[in-house]
């Protein structure tokens, strides 16, 4: 294919992904009530999924208190079309999330044509596997590090004659920045995969530097996450379970690749015998 063919091919990718992202956004946009009072307004109350199970936990443990750090404040809009305008915005947001496994396959089909056989082969589930990962990250950000850092910022007060009125575009670029992080943060081993298909990345360089990676991830997890040594500690450890999993990960990559190379210079071998 000419580069002009190549940009035309790319153009009605992005023009698919793009209606796709459109359609899903429109459906996200007349389902105001799920979309705002069930789903983004759902850490804001008391009886959210996340609450209520830290409760039962710390029943079950004996906590006296479990159950009495309530979540209370409130949410105010304080500009005449600001709900309209983070009503389109969340929509949109909301289209990208629910089509990003079809817009990774977009992305994909692109590039798969350029591959060699033998990196089709290596790459197949691809898509399957970074859906998964950035599902398994939006799930962990809205239920487990979003809630936690709502509850902390918004519980959190200097003086007890302070009032937590929180503005509506401060709550929802708290929650989105949460859930959207660990989402991509997520997808690290789909990253060390492809790092070590390409010979960049290696187990022995990752044991190698994994103290720095751990200071690197503590950092990660202080930056997407209020000053909360609890919840600091709930995000670290899944990135750092990810960070093993990617090791293994790039293990197995040089294993396989090592054992194809055996195979092809004893096909070689074999064909020079002849």
């Amino acid at each position: 294919m000419s580069f002009i063919d190549h940009l035309e091919a790319l153009r009605w990718h992005i023009i698919r992904a793009a209606i796709a992202v459109v359609v899903f956004s429109l459906v996200a946009f007349f389902s105001k009530e799920f979309l705002f009072h069930t789903l983004i307004l759902g850490p804001s109350r008391s009886d959210f999924w996340t609450y209520r199970m830290l409760c039962k936990l710390g029943t079950m443990v004996g906590s006296a208190d479990a159950c009495t750090n309530q979540v209370n404040f409130i949410i105010q809009n304080r500009e005449m079309s600001g709900q309209l305008a983070m009503h389109i915005s969340t929509s949109f947001m909301a289209g990208i999330c629910l089509t990003f496994p079809y817009l990774f396959w977009e992305l994909w089909r692109f590039i798969k044509p350029g591959l060699y056989p033998h990196e089709r082969q290596n790459s197949r589930g691809a898509v399957f596997f970074v859906s998964v990962l950035f599902i398994l990250g939006l799930l962990f950000g809205y239920y487990i590090a979003a809630p936690l850092s709502i509850n902390f910022l918004a519980s959190y007060t200097v003086d007890s004659s302070i009032e937590n009125q929180i503005d509506l575009q401060s709550y929802l670029s708290t929650l989105t920045t949460m859930t959207i992080s660990c989402a991509f943060v997520f997808e690290l081993p789909m990253i060390v995969f492809f790092l070590a298909k390409a010979g960049l990345v290696t187990p022995e360089i990752m044991r190698l530097y994994r103290k720095h990676a751990i200071v690197v991830i503590l950092i990660i997890a202080a930056v997407i996450t209020p000053p909360d040594v609890t919840a600091q500690i709930i995000v670290t450890i899944p990135i750092l379970l990810l960070y093993e999993l990617s090791i293994h990960i790039a293990h197995i990559v040089r294993r396989d690749r090592t054992a194809s190379l055996n195979a092809e210079l004893a096909r070689n071998q074999a064909a020079n015998n002849v």
